[in-house]
């Protein structure tokens, strides 16, 4: 880089140098060929050129021009005036190569000049002597001194610049050679505060940001296989759950219709026994079917589920209408607090399958006497809603799994009430799967209190 400095630096001086003569002999040319020109003019424009070639010489007086030579004749060849030594008229055509004094010595300048009308011949000629040769030199010592002044300066400033550059350039390298390790340790603020210095840190925080994007990407990928690996062993287990549910039904029904075809001698009254508690189970085995088919709709596609407005005072009331006909409801009171211009987005068919589950859990398994489905709150997106129950509540440690398909207080209560297990799975699934959410815990009163939310209808 340096080198290239002193080549650029060096072809520079030698043009200036000779431009710079160049100038000075052009610019000396141009002031010799003007005085010609100027006395033509003057004559032209009929000013008397006696007085006028008299104000040129003094005006040359200790210049560089002080010795030239001016000759003015008419067409005849008279000489009219002159400055210096009179020029030979006889010469029509002057090249300066071949013009000399009359001493012999060779010119710097001659020039011709005729007026328009040709009554008037200027002969203008410059010997070179001192003053010439003074004005046209250029004082190489010193015009050297500034190369050599100027290739130093700038030959300094190359080297640290080039220094200061290769210190980035070589932090950046030693970070590029460490770039696996994407802690790798890194001073930052040893690089420079200029252009280079910003591409630098960029760069760094670019890898560094693709590092941690790929860190990132690699993480949600096993997360992604562990959802994937917990939802195929959630699979295998609610098969197996199923497959357990289903053998007690199907077993009890076996049991009696066996016992029923072989006992030719069964009195009638045991026969409508057995026969009854066959249908009861062939009952429950069609409610855990309808139950398990739910939830596979909920699970495989929750994002597919149709949206209506509802109102769901109207819903609500409905289902205390039908489960109070058909004497679902047993002991308990059913009550419920919902305005009349409640409307929320949501499923008609699945709101009634997961309000009625609350109701069927809270008849089940309370042991209460009234249960109450009351709107709570609201805000700008969200109805807020309580279901609650006065009964016995849950011991603590199996509220975190209430919501768990198949999960059981007692493992034989469920049974012995006709519960599928899936009741309150599908409540939850059903909710999240409009955009809710819900939570249960005790109440300080006692029973169980069931939180829910449902998006408004806009």
């Amino acid at each position: 880089m340096v080198i290239m400095t002193w080549i650029i630096i060096a072809v520079m001086m030698v043009f200036q140098y000779k431009r710079e003569k160049w100038v000075r002999t052009d610019s000396m040319d141009r002031q010799l060929r003007l005085i010609s020109n100027r006395i033509v003019d003057a004559y032209e424009n009929d000013v008397e050129l006696e007085p006028f070639m008299v104000f040129l010489e003094r005006y040359f007086e200790n210049s560089p021009l002080e010795d030239v030579l001016v000759s003015l004749y008419n067409e005849r060849g008279d000489l009219l005036y002159a400055i210096g030594d009179p020029l030979d008229n006889t010469t029509t055509h002057r090249n300066i190569d071949d013009v000399t004094d009359s001493s012999g010595q060779p010119l710097f300048f001659a020039d011709i000049q005729k007026s328009t009308d040709g009554k008037r011949i200027v002969h203008t000629a410059m010997p070179f002597t001192l003053n010439v040769t003074e004005a046209l030199h250029i004082d190489g010592f010193k015009f050297w001194l500034l190369i050599a002044l100027l290739t130093g300066g700038v030959t300094m400033v190359a080297y640290y610049s080039s220094g200061f550059l290769m210190r980035n350039i070589k932090m950046l390298s030693e970070f590029a050679n460490n770039a696996n390790n994407i802690d790798v340790a890194f001073d930052e603020t040893k690089l420079s505060h200029d252009e280079l210095g910003d591409i630098s840190r960029q760069i760094i925080k670019l890898y560094r940001e693709r590092g941690l994007a790929l860190e990132r990407s690699e993480r949600e990928h096993q997360v992604a296989l562990h959802a994937v690996e917990e939802k195929s062993r959630m699979k295998r287990q609610l098969t197996n759950n199923i497959n357990h549910e289903l053998k007690t039904p199907v077993g009890v029904i076996r049991g009696y219709l066996e016992t029923v075809l072989s006992s030719n001698d069964m009195d009638d009254k045991t026969r409508d026994y057995f026969l009854q508690r066959a249908l009861d189970n062939v009952g429950r085995l069609c409610n855990l079917l309808n139950d398990v088919s739910a939830m596979a709709r909920l699970e495989d596609g929750s994002g597919k589920i149709p949206v209506t407005d509802i109102n769901f005072h109207d819903l609500v009331y409905t289902i205390h209408n039908d489960l109070s006909q058909a004497g679902a409801l047993g002991k308990m009171v059913f009550d419920f607090n919902v305005p009349l211009d409640c409307n929320i987005k949501g499923n008609a068919n699945l709101l009634v399958s997961s309000v009625s589950n609350l109701v069927k859990n809270a008849v089940l398994h309370s042991h209460g006497t009234k249960m109450e489905l009351d709107l709570v709150a609201e805000s700008q997106k969200y109805y807020t809603f309580s279901f609650w129950d006065n009964g016995l509540g849950v011991d603590e440690s199996h509220l975190p799994h209430l919501f768990e398909r198949f999960y059981r207080i007692d493992a034989g209560r469920s049974r012995k009430s006709g519960g599928t297990g899936l009741g309150l799975p599908i409540v939850k699934n059903t909710i999240e799967a409009l955009g809710g959410t819900i939570a249960v815990h005790n109440r300080s009163a006692g029973g169980l209190e069931f939180v829910f939310t449902l998006q408004k209808w806009y």
